[in-house]
């Protein structure tokens, strides 16, 4: 066992009293000082093993990017709650304080299909997502339905058959959204949108399932949830085969109990908070799946 530490400089040059452990050649305990010359602490430096590099940050562009996709916007209202608030305005506020909590974790690029009062197609806005390369997509409303006591968030991913009666006509209306859209727009076949729901790829279902377990287990926490909801419907703005997406109803306009709290911020960042940790928990889980896969198919 060696230590040492500097001492003055005497006519050999610098030196260095070190100290070695006797019991390396009595046996003892009892230690003895040599005086060595200078270049053996450089050589006693050289022996140590090299400080483990520091793990780099990662570049900007090497962030992944979520594409948040605030519904409705401009002439498409979308949902009117009891009170006269618009769903457009309500889900663009919503996504603007989701967008800042995951820019503020230094994790994410985050970017919007819209950013102001505008009307954007629901083809558009997959495509922007596609475009930008996003890693995740998450579009973000607050429906309506007929019956006034039904409230709650709910989270929804692809699929050709819807899972229910309820969700059924939802994803009607939400896809609806094109007809804003002008003479240009094509609606989608039933049987176009069957094929391509069944061209999405396995790992972008997995994904997208996995978001919305996330989603469910993080809203069940402070927010309250529709019964059941982790739901499936054939909605057009899920429709990319690459990007694992799912669509958050963060409750219903048609209750006054929900358009309230909408309305309220602090519910909004309450609501943000738990998409923002499904989103951590999402992409921790990605990159667990990463590390191991090399092991798995060796």
């Amino acid at each position: 066992m060696l230590s040492g530490e500097r001492v003055h400089a005497g006519r050999g040059g610098m030196s260095m009293r070190v100290l070695i452990g006797r019991r390396l050649l009595l046996g003892s305990g009892v230690t003895g000082a040599f005086l060595l010359p200078s270049w053996f602490e450089a050589a006693l430096a050289r022996s140590r093993p090299p400080a483990p590099p520091k793990p780099a940050l990662p570049r900007p562009r090497s962030l992944p990017l979520v594409m948040l996709d605030p519904g409705h916007g401009g002439k498409d209202p979308g949902a009117i709650g009891v009170s006269g608030t618009y769903e457009k305005h309500i889900s663009l506020a919503a996504a603007e304080e989701l967008r800042r909590l995951l820019e503020a974790s230094g994790r994410y690029r985050v970017d919007m299909t819209r950013t102001r009062d505008q009307f954007v197609s629901l083809g558009d806005r997959v495509d922007r997502a596609q475009a930008r390369g996003a890693g995740l997509f998450v579009s973000m409303h607050a429906d309506a339905v007929n019956h006034r006591d039904v409230r709650g968030a709910s989270v929804y991913t692809l699929s050709p058959t819807a899972s229910d009666a309820q969700t059924a006509a939802l994803a009607e209306r939400e896809n609806s959204a094109d007809r804003f859209a002008g003479p240009a727009f094509r609606n989608t076949s039933p049987e176009v949108a069957q094929i391509l729901a069944s061209l999405v790829r396995q790992e972008t279902r997995r994904g997208s399932a996995r978001l919305a377990r996330d989603l469910v287990g993080e809203f069940d926490i402070d927010v309250p949830m529709l019964e059941n909801p982790s739901r499936h419907a054939g909605f057009v703005v899920l429709k990319a085969a690459d990007i694992p997406s799912v669509l958050v109803e963060m409750g219903f306009m048609s209750n006054p109990r929900d358009e309230a709290a909408l309305g309220r911020s602090e519910h909004r960042t309450k609501i943000a908070l738990a998409m923002k940790r499904a989103v951590d928990a999402y992409f921790a889980a990605s990159y667990q799946l990463t590390r191991l896969a090399p092991a798995a198919w060796g």
